[in-house]
């Protein structure tokens, strides 16, 4: 997949604001600073596309990006000790109200620090996902922090200790771009699968009608 032309389209700050997608759409989610503006910008090969900044926390609304065939959905970081818990509470609530729409979703990345491994809310956020069966990939960050041999541990470790298969579990780095076309390809992948889906249905739909003349 080649990106040339990824731009920002809008913010949400309450349910009625969010997009109904007309393709396939990917969200990114993790805990705030876990590194989702950089990821997006290094897939967009933009430097200031989603803002990025020192202090964690940023994103408080859902920012949809056009990637061309298909949408991205950067939703607020979780975990930020540092923000009241009235703040934190109506992060959640964005978070669920965004997650009850999960069948206009194609794909969700779950971004962990590879240095800490996975928290208990990003733990929490993967069994929210399996029980909405919306299918995700976990993406290790920050693995330019680690020599490649202890990245490759770490990620063995973590993805036992989520029990995901290797698969389901990408090492990334936005400094250095390693990863970044086996995330690339996983993308491809998604989007092609909804494409497809999405034909076959109209397709259904088209045949329905003209039964019903």
């Amino acid at each position: 997949m080649i990106i040339t032309n990824a731009t920002f389209i809008t913010s949400a700050a309450r349910a009625e604001q969010f997009l109904r997608p007309e393709k396939p759409m990917i969200a990114v989610c993790g805990k705030s600073n876990v590194g989702k503006s950089s990821l997006i910008n290094m897939l967009a090969n933009r430097r200031n596309l989603a803002k990025t900044g020192a202090a964690p926390g940023r994103t408080r609304l859902v920012n949809y990006f056009d990637f061309g065939r298909f949408l991205l959905a950067d939703l607020p970081g979780y975990g930020y000790a540092a923000v009241s818990k009235a703040e934190k509470e109506k992060w959640a609530t964005t978070l669920e109200k965004f997650f009850e729409r999960s069948k206009e979703l194609t794909h969700v990345f779950v971004l962990v620090d590879i240095r800490h491994g996975a928290t208990e809310d990003d733990v929490a956020m993967m069994e929210f996902l399996n029980y909405h069966i919306v299918p995700f990939t976990v993406v290790l960050t920050k693995a330019d922090k680690l020599s490649r041999m202890r990245a490759r541990e770490h990620a063995r470790k973590i993805a036992n200790s989520i029990a995901l298969t290797p698969g389901n579990v990408l090492i990334l780095s936005s400094q250095t771009r390693e990863g970044k076309e086996e995330l690339l390809q996983k993308i491809e992948s998604a989007v092609a699968a909804a494409e497809e889906r999405a034909t076959g249905a109209a397709e259904e739909k088209n045949i329905q009608e003209e039964g019903n003349l």
